[in-house]
């Protein structure tokens, strides 16, 4: 609105002057002018155009920023039923959930115990799968620390945890921090977040690689940025299919017979772009696979 009261300042800014004018606050000499016609025809074709420039762009201005602010406010509403549809499937999944838990409690050991086995097996996945889609739809909303993270510490951490996992035994597990001529700067942001990040794109490297295969984890400073890479030695993605890691639930053809939500980096990415930071995902296949992260320096 207040766009189209500019129009309407020089008219302002003539009568305030002609108020003072007329008041004797200055001398008011009675100017008069001789123009022949054809002059006079200019002048106003002249103001003419003048008036008709700046009307179109002034035209041109508002109709540009009524389309960004149409765009902006789709995509906020966009982005608020994505959320309700996430919290709404999450909480929908969650109530059968409950019941059949408490099926299988009762459940005697006469049933079979295979097939109980499976069910619970499947009940658990649905209930991770759950608490992902729950994750993922606070982190638009939740706020986001600001402290400093030491990630040679965090990283340190993790390669621990993972090194505890069945898994880890049979892979070469690798992590490389910079010692000189100084350690890794620090980056700004939620511990917490940045540690589930990391954790699983760890986590996806342990299940998607075969045994004897090489998992490095790596961080280096690069400029105002730190990068932190995950790479193995596994069976690659096709390149067909690197565009669209990251969706959510989208699982590749060759992970469809190891567990998972679909979910895991659909979170990375939501965690790092909190953090205004971006993952880039690179792949070969029959080679393995390297994500890297960039994280911005605490300052």
């Amino acid at each position: 609105m207040r766009r189209y009261w500019l129009t309407l300042l020089p008219l302002g800014l003539g009568l305030v002057l002609a108020a003072l004018w007329q008041a004797g606050l200055w001398p008011n000499p009675i100017l008069y002018l001789r123009v022949d016609v054809g002059t006079l025809l200019l002048l106003l074709g002249f103001l003419g155009s003048l008036v008709w420039v700046l009307s179109l762009a002034l035209w041109t201005t508002a109709g540009r920023r009524g389309g960004e602010e149409a765009q902006s406010c789709f995509r906020r509403e966009q982005a608020d039923a994505h959320r309700r549809f996430i919290r709404r499937l999450d909480h929908e999944i969650k109530n059968p959930l409950t019941a059949i838990r408490a099926g299988l409690a009762n459940l005697t050991d006469q049933g079979d115990s295979a097939i109980l086995s499976s069910v619970r097996a499947q009940v658990d996945r649905l209930a991770r799968l759950s608490a992902d889609l729950r994750k993922l739809a606070d982190l638009d909303t939740q706020p986001v620390e600001r402290e400093p993270v030491d990630l040679s510490l965090l990283l340190t951490e993790l390669v621990e945890l993972a090194q505890e996992r069945p898994e880890a035994a049979v892979r070469h597990l690798r992590l490389t921090l910079p010692q000189a001529p100084w350690p890794l700067p620090s980056v700004a942001g939620d511990r917490d977040l940045l540690f589930l990040a990391l954790h699983n794109l760890v986590d996806n490297a342990l299940k998607f690689s075969r045994p004897q295969d090489t998992i490095e984890i790596r961080a280096f400073e690069d400029g105002p940025a730190v990068v932190v890479e995950v790479a193995d030695t596994g069976p690659g993605v096709s390149e067909d299919e690197l565009p669209h890691l990251g969706e959510e639930l989208y699982r590749g053809n060759m992970t469809r017979d190891v567990e998972g939500s679909g979910l895991g980096l659909a979170l990375v990415q939501a965690i790092v772009a909190r953090h205004q930071g971006t993952m880039v995902i690179r792949s070969r296949r029959g080679q393995g696979t390297v994500v890297s992260l960039r994280l911005p320096v605490a300052r």
